[in-house]
C-alpha cells in the first residue's frame, strides 16, 4: 500500500512539472550571437602624427612615423630616407631613426622628420603619403635573396599655415552715433586755454631776455676803471721784463705781441689776437678808434719775426728795449 502511494505521488509531480514547462512564456528577444573573433593583425602596423597642427614662418614641426613589425619581419629603411619624403611648402631640416625590440621580438622603428617653412606665399603645407617595402626573413636565407613581401602605406599630414595664437574677438570701441553738439563756451575752450598760456609765458620771456642782455653787457664790455687797471698792470709787467738773455727776449716779444693785440681789440673792436699783422693793418683802415695803425703794424711784424724766426735772427737786447718803448707808446694811446 505504501509503494502504491509513492508511485501515485511521483506520477503527480511529473504531470505538474510538464504542465508548468508548457505554460512558461517564451523570451521576447533571442540571445545575441557570440562576437566573432578579431581578425589577425598584419605583420606591419603604422602610425603617423605631427606635434603641431599649425605653424608660422620660421616655426618647426616634427613628423613622427612609428612602424611596428612582427617577429621575423623587417622594413626597408631606404624607402623612408628624408630625400624620399615629399612635402609641399616645407623644408626638411633633419631626420633620425631609432630601433627597439621588445620581449616578444617585435621590432619598432621610429622615424622623426623635423620640418620648417620659410615662405610666406605657400597656399598650404602638407606631407604627401609614402610607402615602404617590408620582407620576411627565414632562417638561413641571405638578405640579397629575400624578395619584398609587400608594401605598407604611410599616411601623410596637412598643416595649417597661420599663427598658433588664438584669434582675438573684435571689440567695437566706437559706435556709429553722431557726435553730440557742445555748448558754445565749451567749443571755444581750446582757443581760450591757448591764449591764457601765451599770456602767462610773455612775462617769463621778457625777464629772460632782460637777464640775457644784462649778462651779455657785463661779459662783453669792461668798465673804465677795470680797463685802466688792466692797462697799468700791463705797462708795469712790460717795464719789469729783463732782456739780457735770448730766452728772456723771446718771452718779452710774446708779452709785447699779446698786450698790443688786446689793446687793439679793446680800443677799436678789431679781433687782434686772431689776426696776423697784415690782417690787423687792413682791419684798422676801416675801424673806428685812434690807434696808430703804422706803429701797431710795424711793432706786430717785428714781434712775429722775433717769435717765429730762426735763433740767429733774434734781435739784440737794445732792439728789444726799443720794442718795449714802442709798446708803451701804443698802449698809452687812447
Amino acid at each position: 500500500m505504501i509503494r502504491r502511494f509513492l508511485q501515485f505521488a511521483i506520477a503527480a509531480l511529473v504531470i505538474s512539472g510538464g504542465v508548468h514547462a508548457q505554460t512558461k512564456p517564451a523570451p521576447r528577444n533571442p540571445p545575441a550571437p557570440a562576437p566573432a573573433p578579431p581578425a589577425a593583425a598584419g605583420p606591419v602596423q603604422v602610425r603617423a602624427s605631427v606635434d603641431r597642427t599649425a605653424i608660422w614662418v620660421g616655426d618647426r614641426v616634427t613628423y613622427t612615423v612609428d612602424i611596428v613589425c612582427a617577429r621575423g619581419v623587417e622594413i626597408l629603411l631606404d624607402d623612408l630616407a628624408k630625400e624620399k619624403l615629399r612635402v609641399n611648402g616645407l623644408d626638411v631640416v633633419s631626420s633620425d631613426t631609432t630601433t627597439t625590440t621588445d620581449a616578444s621580438e617585435r621590432t619598432t622603428y621610429r622615424l622623426r622628420y623635423v620640418l620648417a617653412t620659410y615662405r610666406v606665399d605657400a597656399p598650404s603645407l602638407s606631407i604627401e603619403p609614402l610607402s615602404a617595402r617590408y620582407y620576411e626573413r627565414r632562417p638561413g636565407q641571405r638578405l640579397q635573396d629575400i624578395a619584398p613581401a609587400g608594401e605598407v602605406p604611410i599616411p601623410g599630414a596637412a598643416i595649417a599655415f597661420r599663427s598658433t595664437l588664438p584669434d582675438q574677438p573684435a571689440y567695437e570701441l566706437r559706435d556709429g552715433r553722431a557726435q553730440a553738439s557742445r555748448h558754445a563756451v565749451l567749443s571755444r575752450a581750446g582757443s581760450i586755454g591757448l591764449a591764457l598760456v601765451v599770456v602767462s609765458l610773455a612775462p617769463a620771456v621778457f625777464v629772460a631776455l632782460a637777464l640775457l642782455r644784462r649778462r651779455t653787457r657785463k661779459t662783453g664790455r669792461r668798465s673804465a676803471r677795470q680797463a685802466r687797471m688792466d692797462h697799468r698792470a700791463t705797462l708795469e709787467r712790460l717795464r719789469s721784463l729783463d732782456v739780457t738773455t735770448e730766452e728772456e727776449r723771446r718771452r718779452a716779444y710774446d708779452e709785447i705781441s699779446a698786450a698790443v693785440r688786446q689793446h687793439v681789440a679793446a680800443a677799436s673792436g678789431v679781433p687782434g689776437p686772431s689776426l696776423t699783422a697784415a690782417e690787423v693793418d687792413a682791419a684798422l683802415e676801416t675801424a673806428r678808434g685812434r690807434v696808430p695803425r703804422e706803429s701797431v703794424t710795424a711793432l706786430l711784424a717785428s714781434c712775429d719775426e722775433a717769435r717765429y724766426g730762426p735763433p740767429h735772427a733774434l734781435p739784440s737786447a737794445q732792439a728789444c728795449r726799443d720794442a718795449l718803448a714802442a709798446a708803451e707808446q701804443v698802449l698809452g694811446s687812447r
